[in-house]
């Protein structure tokens, strides 16, 4: 019982860093510490979730809408401004509750209810790496059930779904439509990333950088750039998936969608800015 107290005060320890790190330079100390450790938790997710959305979009949409402008994205392609003011209003009213996903999952794993592990101790970097496969094999699995799931049920897309997906043209995605959905439509798609925890043994750290990943990829897959990697769930899928609502439903790869007969696989014209779409 005391190795297992021991175990679980790591996780509360661990997490009890990140909060002070955060908040420390982001609020006074007076706003923050006299709350509950569960608070404290989703206002550090709350303020790094926002921080890390409007940077990276905002880097991202300056980059290639302005500094690469007519490189990667034809000038008639360009989202206007008031589709993406419109995209971000819709992400800062989910934000509250997309970042309360990460805090309620951080909370299973401090009270020792996940198979989430702090140390190294009882695992080698093989067998680390092994478990880290797994569960991104869940996670891309369960992702894909669930997103089609959502398109799928009339009700789940009518009263959910259908949020994104009022972005359905090249002009009208931007990195800033990554997060512009329903908030319970963010958390049932991000739903896998916790459930694998019950299943897989993965380091604490690496479930925190994988939910950080997914939202940096969630930012980037709406850019319409295809970038062409195999075997890499890109833009270029993604946009397709915006324009037939019946195609590339992964999230990192296109494995689940070749599996199932959903992939579309979009062809670059010559001059690098059209698209094209041909079934695969």
């Amino acid at each position: 019982m005391a190795a297992e107290n021991g175990f679980l005060t790591q996780f509360v320890d661990e997490t009890t860093f990140y909060n002070r790190i955060v908040l420390s330079h982001l609020l006074p100390a007076n706003l923050w510490e006299p709350l509950p450790r569960f608070l404290q938790t989703w206002l550090r997710s709350y303020l790094t979730g926002n921080l890390f959305y409007f940077i990276s979009a905002f880097l991202w949409c300056f980059y290639i809408y302005y500094l690469k402008r007519n490189v990667y994205i034809p000038e008639d392609s360009i989202p206007t401004r008031k589709a993406m003011i419109q995209q971000i209003h819709v992400a800062v009213k989910g934000m509250p509750w997309y970042t309360l996903f990460p805090t309620v999952s951080e909370y299973m794993i401090e009270r020792g209810w996940t198979k989430c592990y702090s140390t190294l101790d009882q695992f080698n970097w093989f067998l680390c790496f092994v478990y880290i496969v797994l569960y991104l094999f869940i996670v891309e699995f369960g992702m894909y059930l669930v997103h089609k799931g959502l398109h799928d049920i009339k009700f789940l897309y009518k009263h959910l779904h259908a949020t994104h997906h009022m972005y359905n043209k090249q002009n009208t995605l931007s990195p800033f439509a990554g997060f512009a959905s329903h908030p319970l439509d963010g958390i049932l798609q991000a739903a896998p990333h916790v459930i694998a925890l019950f299943i897989v043994p993965v380091h604490l750290i690496t479930h925190m950088s994988l939910l950080f990943l997914g939202g940096i990829w969630t930012t980037c897959i709406h850019d319409c750039i295809h970038g062409n990697i195999w075997p890499i769930m890109g833009a270029g899928y993604h946009t397709i998936h915006h324009t037939t609502y019946k195609h590339n439903y992964g999230q990192y790869t296109i494995c689940m969608d070749w599996m199932f007969g959903t992939l579309k696989v979009p062809v670059a014209e010559d001059n690098g800015l059209d698209q094209k779409a041909k079934c695969d």
